[in-house]
């Protein structure tokens, strides 16, 4: 196998484990074993299972983002795309700690805080990028700084309600208090 295929197969492999049984349940050997390769092979292509997850994310948060920024959606003006694309990449955020990380992860491994800032700095600068190839912003670049700004805050904020919210509805009623009360004043800010 050449080490692109090894590496597919090894996350794809993960992220079916991961999404059954959850990241600390799985262990390296049960992803060797339905990938169909040695453990030695997977560690010489990742240090560690955290590793695994974060090629996992990295691949399904760049996939999304694209989709999300290139979509052709019409809107009425600027500051209702940029709500928009705000929202979409909010729910990725969640999504990505919801069903790749999950909760157990977060509150049990040592690591997760320094795990969750990686994951979080690679999101922010992945949509800063991917939001600056948009015309709205290449052709002004004086508005990367306020872009900056709306994703940093709004990540925060997002982050924060989804690691204090009990449960799935609270998770809701914290999406539409953000979009509603929140987030207009962000963008205001940030335009």
């Amino acid at each position: 196998m050449e080490v692109e295929k090894i590496k597919e197969s090894v996350k794809k492999a993960a992220r079916e484990l991961f999404r059954k049984y959850g990241y600390h349940k799985t262990s390296v050997n049960e992803i060797a074993k339905k990938a169909r390769i040695a453990k030695a092979t997977i560690y010489k292509y990742f240090d560690s299972k955290e590793h695994i997850l974060d090629a996992i994310l990295m691949d399904y948060l760049h996939t999304n983002v694209n989709e999300i920024v290139n979509s052709k959606a019409a809107f009425a003006n600027e500051e209702e795309h940029l709500k928009t694309l705000v929202m979409r990449t909010c729910r990725l955020s969640f999504t990505v700690c919801n069903e790749f990380i999950g909760w157990e992860f977060v509150r049990e491994n040592t690591n997760s805080q320094e795990f969750l800032k990686h994951l979080s700095d690679e999101l922010e600068s992945l949509l800063l990028s991917a939001y600056l190839q948009l015309d709205t912003f290449k052709n002004n670049p004086g508005r990367r700084e306020g872009l900056a700004f709306l994703l940093k805050a709004s990540k925060s904020i997002v982050f924060s309600f989804a690691f204090t919210s009990v449960s799935d509805s609270d998770v809701r009623k914290n999406f539409v208090s953000f979009q509603k009360e929140i987030l207009p004043f962000l963008v205001k800010a940030a335009l």
